[in-house]
């Protein structure tokens, strides 16, 4: 199965952001439950946002996980940054 790097850019309502994140993040460890999802976390510093790495069949259903994502439905990410990723080295390789 092909592996997906996402970029979420957050728009500026942390406060919004801090009521749904545990929505957002049990959703997410869902995902990683089911295999969907093998990493992700917020960015430290500049701009607010997080990345998200998938192993799923094609990008359509990554875009349907990405929809139903609780930041999502908010309108709490600005700009989605959807990459195909050829993991070569380390632990995610094939």
């Amino acid at each position: 199965m092909p592996t997906y790097a996402v970029r979420y850019t957050y728009d500026e309502r942390a406060e919004v952001r801090d009521r749904v994140r545990p929505e957002h993040r049990a959703y997410l460890a869902g995902l990683a439950d089911a295999g969907a999802l093998r990493g992700s976390g917020p960015f430290p510093d500049g701009p607010p946002g997080a990345l998200l790495v998938f192993e799923v069949a094609d990008e359509a259903a990554l875009r349907r996980l990405l929809d139903d994502d609780p930041f999502a439905r908010e309108g709490l990410v600005a700009a989605t940054e959807i990459r195909r990723w050829d993991v070569v080295i380390g632990p995610w390789s094939a």
